[in-house]
């Protein structure tokens, strides 16, 4: 039986588990995975990163949803995973990493146990959007539903709905974002994830997507745009050009809640 060390990080609420496994002591096992994701029985985190070493890159992040699956890019798992980097001594204030989707870099600011990271994302392909809902992919599937009063929302009623609907059968489902125009650059949303089957607290693609879109809606060029989620803001800056969207930043806090050791 292997002792493994953690540490436990939140983006604005959203939170996962971190472990440094660049020396491989981590044997990947979706039901041991489910076990420490779950808020009863385990450590309790919407999802679990691995940090591990790559070749051409600061290190690799693997990405596995509270359900066990290994999963798409997660946004504020990015983040947090990046001062993880940083407090294991792996990065300095620049991470250039690996995930699901392809590279990323981060920009890391250290305040104590907190960090504001901004994390850039990929380009996206520019693409229509509808009056009611739009879909987008930055990185992870995204449902995007404009609604009037989004604290009102059923959002694991609704969400569920729609992510386990026929439209979606095709790729597996898509996570859904509730979202309610604020004023000019600012939004409220509320997001059910795919993987966690619940409402989280925040989501950092789901941001992303949503302050895309909305642009998109309201032939904006630039951000930033401001998501207020259920646990706290995240910030997104981004360029719209005739044919993609580019240099795609999310911003906003990554917090390390406590460490401790595993038995595995």
């Amino acid at each position: 039986m292997n002792l493994v060390h953690f540490s436990k990080y939140h983006g604005a609420g959203n939170d996962f588990i971190l472990i440094d496994n660049r020396d491989l002591v981590f044997n990947v096992n979706s039901q041991y995975i489910r076990m420490l994701c779950d808020r009863h029985f385990g450590i309790g985190a919407d999802g679990l990163m691995l940090l591990e070493n790559h070749s051409e890159f600061d290190f690799t992040m693997r990405y596995f949803n509270a359900d066990g699956g290994e999963a798409t890019l997660c946004g504020n798992g990015g983040r947090c995973i990046s001062a993880f980097a940083h407090q294991l001594g792996v990065v300095g204030s620049t991470a250039f990493f690996l995930a699901s989707d392809g590279p990323h870099k981060a920009q890391i600011f250290p305040n104590g146990l907190s960090y504001m990271v901004e994390l850039q994302m990929n380009d996206i392909v520019r693409d229509t959007v509808d009056s009611d809902y739009s879909f987008l992919n930055t990185g992870s599937p995204h449902h995007v539903q404009w609604v009037d009063e989004v604290s009102n929302m059923e959002v694991f009623q609704h969400g569920s709905q729609i992510r386990f609907s026929e439209h979606y059968k095709g790729i597996g489902g898509t996570n859904v974002n509730f979202v309610e125009i604020l004023d000019s650059n600012q939004l409220k949303i509320r997001t059910y994830e795919r993987g966690v089957e619940n409402e989280t607290l925040a989501c950092g693609t789901g941001a992303v997507a949503s302050a895309i879109l909305f642009a998109l809606k309201n032939n904006l060029k630039e951000g930033p745009v401001v998501l207020r989620a259920v646990g706290g803001d995240l910030t997104v800056n981004f360029s719209i050009e005739p044919n993609n969207v580019t240099n795609i930043v999310l911003s906003g806090p990554a917090v390390k809640v406590f460490e401790g050791t595993i038995k595995f």
